[in-house]
Parts: C-alpha cells; structure tokens; sequence
C-alpha cells in the first residue's frame, strides 16, 4: 500500500503495434459514424480497420469509450467557439451564429448529429457538453430578451427543438440538397424574431419534455 504523498502506478504507454492498431481503428470509426451514423457494431469496425474484432473490443470495449475518443476534440471545438458567440455584440447575429455553427457540424457529420440526440444518461461526453454549453446557450437567449430581439416567451428549450427540427431535413436531404437545412433554418429563426409581437402559442416544453423529444427522433444503436 502506498503511502501519502507517493505517487501512484504509473499508466503504461501502449506498445507500437497496439497504438497503431488503436489509430486504425478510429479512423475507420470516423469513416463509418460520419457517413452511417452511430448505429454500427464492432464486426463492422473490425472489417473496416482491418484488425481482429477482439481487438477491437480490447481498445474500445463499449460505445460510450469509442464515442468518448471520437468526439471529444469536436465538443471541445464547440465549447471554444461559444466563446466567440458571446464576444457578437449584435444579440441576434449571436444566436443565429451559434445555430449555423454546431448544424454545420451536424451536416457534414451524420453520427455528430446522432451523437446530439442521445441523453447525458447515456454518455458522460453528452453530459459534459451539456454542463458547459447550456448556461452559454442561456446567456445569448437573455441577451436576445434584453436587446428585443427575440420573441416574448422563446427560450432555450425552443432553440433545441429547433436544432432537432432542422437536423430532420439534414438527414432527409443530406443526398439530394445538403444545403437545404440552411433555408429551413432561416425560416424558423424568422418566428423567433421579435418583429411578431405576439407570443408563440401554447408553453415552451421543457427540459425533460426536450429529452424525451431527443428520444424519440434517436436513431438505434444496435
């Protein structure tokens, strides 16, 4: 047993051949997950990075450690970006910016959009992302209500929706018109916009209501 102050076991490098095997293995699964989504098993990522299935099973034994390798650096990327929403003095170009910046991710990327769907429950990544990026998302909302820019009663929980909405069209039309979100997107920012006056009918759902929402458009992941 270890006494205070000493340091722990030191974590072992892997060997040459186990990181290059590790590396072929993500590639192939960016690949995959960006032209398929999140819905394929390790046969499938074992065929296309040419290694054994047992191997990859050693590297990333669940979905959720694959999905932690790939996708972190992309969650990072938005978290770095939201501060660049919040240095927009114009409030509505804030938001509009921060709606095209993560669809565009979600566009070129079919398991990213997929990855957004799925509860924090589920992924300990989805629950990091959410922690850091909701309160950001907050702030450009009150500062939409402060300049009036926005609508009376759109909260972030519309924007969310929104974002799942659009990321509908993205899948549909992904190879016929990928850029077809763009127009759509637009239009529904439009009824965001202060210049209607009157509140939108009926109650913005809530943050439990958005999750089972989320639930309900997540593709399976078998």
């Amino acid at each position: 047993m270890s006494t205070t102050g000493e340091a722990g076991p030191a974590v072992r490098p892997l060997r040459r051949d186990a990181e290059r095997n590790r590396q072929r293995i993500l590639r192939a699964a960016h690949t995959l997950v960006a032209e398929k989504g999140l819905a394929l098993s390790h046969d499938e990522l074992a065929e296309a990075a040419d290694v054994a299935v047992g191997t990859v099973y050693r590297r990333f034994p669940d979905k959720a450690s694959l999905f932690e390798a790939l996708f972190r650096d992309e969650l990072d990327r938005i978290v770095a970006q939201a501060d660049h929403w919040l240095t927009i003095t114009d409030a509505w170009q804030a938001l509009e910016r921060f709606m095209v910046d993560h669809l565009e991710i979600q566009a070129t990327n079919r398991g990213f959009k997929d990855l957004m769907l799925q509860s924090a429950e589920q992924f300990d990544l989805i629950c990091y992302f959410q922690q850091t990026i909701v309160p950001i998302i907050e702030e450009l909302v009150e500062r939409g209500h402060e300049a009036r820019v926005l609508r009376p009663g759109v909260c972030v929980q519309d924007f969310v929706v929104a974002s799942i909405m659009v990321g509908a069209v993205i899948d549909s039309a992904r190879d016929v018109n990928p850029d077809l979100w763009r127009r759509y997107l637009a239009g529904l920012l439009d009824g965001f916009r202060a210049v209607y006056p009157a509140p939108l009918p009926g109650s913005p759902p809530t943050a439990d209501e958005v999750d089972l929402i989320k639930r309900g458009c997540a593709p399976p992941m078998r």
